[in-house]
């Protein structure tokens, strides 16, 4: 829990309190068996009923007392639990937002996701009981221990040599179950993953009627966890029943002791009986404390999953410029190569072009080249293994990262939208862009007049944009990307859902409309990129050949063979 504490700072009051009313209502409930002892020796064997009521009454003060102060207990813990969970809950998923692309391949999604859910509300649950429990059933115990011994010390020694036999198999069985709780939550992740990949697959699979078989594979995962959760749960299970045999070996010792000490004079029968209440004081209370410890091994497994996710420092750190040198370049690659985290090999390298400011290049190549990969580097998603990547002049290093975000607009080769309206989405690219902006930018992408058709700005965008076509989403996209005028833009593929008519009209309006805004184009048509001014061939990711069209068709085979395969298909040869 080292440096998890912090989040607890802003509900002291309720950490203080709600445990220190457990512990008042604990004290009234230690006072409970000596009333009844002096009701039993005072009033029932001297036929007292006036003494008798009057106690009885005490009894129901003290039961409301003990009530009142376990219902406001209950709620600072419930307040605490949550607010603790919320804060850290928080401040993890802006720590994943920190994290570079390279981070979250280690990490995973999955796992992301896991920490975020299941393992914190095993936190909450861990601390709501532990505020609840964690020094009253101690205090009982110990308190029944002590109040055994100011009635009779000989028959006390009973709760001397249990408890500590009794605090053995607790906490033996908690060391274990920790353990065993880890790797029960090490799996959830696992079926997790298999759960997201069936679920955003769910096309391919039936594509390829793999259905069967993915069940297969989740039936495995899932018995798998099933396995553990029940041999982890078996291992639990054996606090209720051991503590229960002790705690009733004790009470039969307790009662022999006891009927000995009433026929020698020494013990009354009302303390034999307040002897007895304090043994089953003792044995509710350990059931609790045993529950209380699962769930705490459980939360404390949970918080250290966690806490190795915040000790993930971000891979990537950014400078303090806001703007970059006076330079005719926007992009300048220098001896450029990357190489993904656990990768055999580089996925590009040795790749050197400067882009002028205004310039359209254009990206193609080959499945596998390394397109996706290069504008990575331009976009800073990755950095660079080797080599230097320059914005402006300047290293990409060296800009903070709203300035950076602020230069380049990027169209991923998924579109992807969220949930909210048209217009929630085009703010992405500027919050602050007026309508007449978000329409000049979906003007410019081929898209205005869906938009209008829908209903302009406020129609409904489901998650991940699942009430539109491919296209749609595509130029949606774009126009997001747009309505921020980034200096530089960068289409990754974005529009293999668009027809060949609407692909050059939003190429021709994006060259006519935007200036200076370098552009790069990836893509795998020929047809896309043939009007651009320079030309980047990657074959193995390696620049292959560089220039225009005209140059590339006379000097490079990859080229010209993509370009002709491509053109003959179109004409139908």
């Amino acid at each position: 829990m080292n440096g998890m504490l912090k989040y607890i700072k802003g509900d002291r009051k309720e950490a203080v309190l709600g445990p220190l009313l457990k512990l008042v209502e604990a004290t009234l409930e230690l006072i409970v068996p000596l009333i009844i002892a002096k009701i039993i020796d005072n009033g029932i064997l001297a036929s007292d009923r006036p003494y008798v009521v009057k106690m009885a009454l005490l009894l129901v003060l003290l039961g409301a007392l003990g009530l009142a102060c376990a219902v406001i207990a209950q709620y600072f813990a419930a307040k605490a639990s949550v607010n603790y969970v919320a804060r850290m809950r928080y401040d993890l998923f802006r720590h994943l937002g920190t994290l570079s692309y390279s981070d979250i391949d280690t990490l995973g999604t999955s796992t992301m996701i896991t920490r975020m859910t299941s393992d914190s509300n095993l936190v909450q649950n861990g601390l709501n009981l532990g505020f609840r429990l964690l020094l009253r059933s101690p205090f009982v115990v110990f308190g029944a221990m002590i109040m055994a011994f100011t009635i009779d010390v000989k028959s006390a020694v009973t709760f001397a040599v249990v408890i500590p036999a009794l605090a053995v198999v607790v906490f033996g069985i908690m060391l274990i179950s920790m353990s065993l709780f880890k790797k029960v939550q090490t799996k959830v992740d696992t079926v997790v993953t298999k759960t997201r990949e069936n679920l955003t697959g769910v096309r391919v699979i039936r594509a390829f009627t793999r259905e069967k078989e993915e069940l297969s594979e989740f039936s495995e995962k899932n018995n798998s966890l099933a396995s553990s959760q029940k041999f982890a749960g078996k291992i639990s299970a054996l606090t209720n029943p051991l503590t229960f045999v002790l705690i009733n070996l004790a009470i039969v010792w307790l009662i022999d002791i006891g009927a000995l000490q009433v026929s020698l004079g020494k013990l009354s029968q009302g303390e034999v009986i307040a002897l007895y209440n304090y043994m089953s004081q003792i044995l509710i209370e350990l059931i609790k404390l045993a529950n209380l410890i699962i769930a705490i091994t459980k939360s404390l497994a949970s918080v250290a999953r966690i806490k190795a996710v915040f000790e993930i420092k971000p891979s990537q750190t950014y400078g303090n410029m806001s703007e970059g040198v006076f330079s005719e370049y926007a992009v300048e690659l220098s001896g450029a190569a990357l190489t993904y985290k656990n990768a055999s090999e580089p996925s590009i390298m040795n790749v050197t072009f400067k882009a002028k400011k205004g310039d359209t290049v254009g990206i193609i190549g080959g499945t596998g080249s390394g397109k996706t990969s290069l504008i990575n580097l331009i976009a800073r998603f990755y950095d660079a293994t080797e080599g230097s990547v320059f914005i402006d002049g300047s290293d990409v290093k060296n800009y903070t990262a709203d300035a950076l975000r602020k230069k380049i607009g990027i169209v991923p080769q998924k579109a992807v939208l969220f949930s909210g309206s048209i217009r929630d989405n085009m703010l992405w690219g500027n919050k602050n862009a007026s309508d007449e902006d978000i329409y000049r930018a979906l003007e410019l992408a081929q898209v205005k007049s869906v938009v209008v058709d829908k209903g302009g700005l406020d129609a409904p965008v489901s998650e991940g944009g699942a009430n539109l076509s491919g296209g749609q989403k595509q130029r949606l996209t774009i126009a997001r990307a747009l309505v921020g005028r980034p200096e530089i833009l960068i289409l990754d593929d974005s529009a293999s859902a668009l027809d060949f008519a609407t692909d050059a009209a939003l190429r021709s309006a994006i060259k006519n409309s935007l200036g200076d805004t370098t552009v790069f184009i990836v893509s795998q048509r020929a047809s896309s990129i043939m009007h651009a001014d320079k030309i980047i061939v990657l074959e193995d990711g390696e620049v292959a050949s560089m220039g225009t069209h005209a140059e590339l068709l006379l000097t490079s085979p990859i080229y010209k063979e993509i370009y002709t395969s491509q053109f003959e298909e179109e004409a139908g040869i």
